[in-house]
């Protein structure tokens, strides 16, 4: 049993509810170049897919729909899409995302943007869209998968940098820092491993020692800010992460709200909320990202503006006709 001293929110929750077991289908595990589809059976909740990608096809996945049925609510169908909550709520505005109602016809947001990093071997997280994404080599190759991520809460945010997995752990302990314990007394010092423990089944520890990659015992926290910092993900994809990621893995963590990419020789734009920048100037930001791309002059400038206006989540082609 793995010792883990790292704080982490949500605990509450989990001691008032008892663990949440949500209800997914088989998973699918396919891979598909950047353009393919990446739904391929309606209700079946959708393993991680690896994409294939260059500087001329920049956008991974496809945009589906989903009818909602069964007394559905978006946590559940944002879980079998691997989407987050933030995502799929972004994507479907004016929707009770609690009750959407059976025959509901949702937008699924997925299909992503490749952050503006580096696109070598190693893990990058947005914090800005709650994504992960896991480059790695295969065939001499560079694919990707990728996964939605809950974050830190205001006041515990996950820190920006660049760190490297130092530790894989599995079935970790959670030894309740003190700082916890003083607001929630009702807490053990020690959280065994099992389906109550908010670190999950895995858990990689980066190099920034109070931060982890973890999974969650509240699966309906991902596309959220709930964590003390640490970054969660689905049970599922947790386990699938843990065994692709060897130890000292490189991690970049950054803010990026507006994503700008190429497919198929169209412009994409993907904008995201995030309330950690307040003061962000989101045309400005698409501004430089379409000089540093080459892509200026070949926008439509009012799709470029709906799209940073709505703040949808999703890749919307902005190319200007002629």
């Amino acid at each position: 049993m793995k010792k883990i001293i790292a704080s982490d929110r949500f605990v509450s929750l989990t001691a008032a509810t008892g663990w949440f077991v949500a209800r997914i289908g088989r998973v699918v595990c396919l891979t598909f170049i950047a353009a393919a589809t990446l739904l391929s059976r309606p209700g079946v909740s959708v393993g991680s897919v690896a994409f294939r990608f260059d500087n001329q096809n920049e956008v991974l996945g496809r945009i589906g729909s989903y009818t909602v049925k069964r007394n559905q609510s978006l946590y559940e169908i944002a879980r079998m899409y691997k989407t987050g909550f933030n995502e799929i709520v972004a994507a479907n505005p004016g929707i009770d995302p609690y009750v959407p109602g059976n025959g509901t016809v949702l937008t699924l947001p997925t299909s992503w943007i490749l952050p503006d990093t580096v696109r070598t071997p190693g893990i990058v997280i947005n914090l800005s869209e709650m994504r992960l994404y896991y480059y790695f080599k295969q065939k001499r190759k560079i694919q990707v998968r990728t996964y939605p991520i809950g974050i830190g809460d205001e006041g515990a945010d996950t820190p920006v940098g660049t760190f490297k997995v130092i530790e894989k752990i599995a079935h970790p302990a959670w030894y309740v820092p003190e700082s916890i314990r003083k607001e929630k007394p009702e807490l053990p010092a020690v959280v065994p491993p099992g389906p109550d423990n908010p670190m999950g089944s895995h858990a990689l520890r980066l190099s920034k020692k109070t931060v982890l990659i973890h999974g969650t015992d509240v699966p309906w926290g991902i596309g959220r800010r709930v964590s003390h910092g640490c970054i969660r993900l689905y049970p599922e994809d947790i386990v699938e992460l843990f065994h692709l990621v060897p130890v000292n893995t490189k991690v970049i963590i950054v803010h990026q709200p507006v994503m700008i990419g190429i497919a198929h020789e169209k412009i994409y734009v993907s904008a995201n909320e995030d309330a950690d920048l307040k003061s962000y100037d989101y045309m400005e930001a698409a501004r430089a990202l379409l000089k540093k791309k080459h892509f200026a002059g070949r926008v439509d400038m009012d799709k470029l503006r709906k799209v940073l206006n709505e703040k949808m989540s999703f890749p919307i082609d902005v190319t200007l006709r002629t």
